[in-house]
């Protein structure tokens, strides 16, 4: 992996959030359900954009917020998602590679308006979330950067992306491209409600594509239909070489043929916000597994949950402090 350029790609949903403070009866105006999150259409997020109060653009996504974290470890990340050439996706572009992550795709001039997710937070702190998510499921193969992909010793593919045919057939298009380069593929589950959606598409993926799997436990038990995690972990034990599977305030399992590591979770003070935990234990894995410690998962899972444990820390889905310093801190 040292003849890599990048340690991982991501591959997956560019989103620009926008968060602005407001009340309980602009919700109520708005017909929303507190503390819930509702995918919406272009009307009605241009309406909702330009009826909400002042508000904090930052770049997310889940994949963008694992390659986000990566970078601030210390790793050397790109990314690819579909923005649009508007005021959002010049915002998203500028964001990413602020941090020093490589943004090859380039926007689309026409379509669909750069994704974004609409969070109204109000007094109690609560989140309530309306999301568009526009270009960024325009992605198809002619977005992937083949030369990214070979340079990369991880792609990383974000579940959420699976819905659509076109972005099914640049997962496998990258995950074709990374293993004839002699790279390796990574998938996150993302949720459980996209396991239900395409279960038989997402095993047939993991079997013939996948090296290393991320999942929660409710994400894994929805894959394979079973109600234990143990019965589960039966399932999953060959089917890809690494299974990185969280379990919150349990830490986080992970199995790679006989390995089986219990990993106990990082302890916080207090939990603030779980929003992005799993990418962010996806991010400080994935920098142990391209980054000298392959060979030790138990380190990686390590790197995982400290990782995730800044993430919850704190409101936002990224990094308050630079990740490098919390592993220093942490682990001398």
């Amino acid at each position: 992996m040292s003849d890599a350029r990048f340690d991982v790609v991501g591959i997956g949903n560019a989103i620009v959030d926008v968060l602005s403070h407001e009340d309980d009866a602009f919700l109520a105006h708005h017909g929303m359900t507190k503390g819930t999150m509702a995918l919406i259409d272009a009307d009605a997020a241009d309406k909702l954009y330009g009826e909400m109060s002042t508000g904090v653009e930052c770049s997310g996504g889940s994949a963008a917020n694992t390659i986000a974290g990566l970078a601030s470890m210390g790793g050397r990340g790109a990314f690819i998602g579909k923005v649009r050439d508007d005021e959002l996706g010049k915002v998203f572009h500028h964001d990413i590679e602020a941090i020093g992550v490589h943004f090859p795709t380039t926007a689309a001039t026409d379509g669909a308006s750069t994704a974004r997710c609409l969070i109204n937070v109000t007094p109690d702190a609560e989140r309530t979330m309306n999301t568009f998510l526009g270009a960024c499921v325009e992605l198809g193969p002619n977005d992937v950067d083949a030369d990214v992909v070979r340079a990369s010793s991880v792609t990383y593919l974000e579940g959420y992306l699976w819905d659509k045919e076109d972005a099914k057939a640049a997962f496998v298009a990258a995950a074709e491209l990374a293993h004839e380069a002699g790279r390796e593929v990574s998938l996150s589950l993302s949720d459980p409600f996209c396991v239900g959606r395409h279960r038989d598409s997402f095993l047939a993926l993991v079997e013939g594509h996948v090296d290393i799997l991320f999942a929660n436990e409710e994400e894994i038990l929805a894959l394979y239909q079973v109600e234990t995690f143990d019965e589960a972990l039966q399932h999953v034990r060959g089917h890809c070489k690494v299974a990185a599977l969280t379990r919150g305030e349990k830490g986080s399992v992970v199995i790679s043929g006989d390995e089986v590591h219990v990993v106990d979770c990082d302890p916080v003070d207090h939990v603030a916000d779980t929003t992005g935990a799993g990418d962010a234990y996806a991010a400080g894995f994935l920098f142990g597994y391209t980054n000298g410690h392959a060979d030790d998962l138990a380190h990686c899972a390590r790197l995982g949950g400290i990782a995730a444990a800044e993430i919850i820390s704190h409101f936002g889905a990224r990094p308050q402090t630079p990740l490098n310093e919390v592993v220093a801190a942490k682990l001398g």
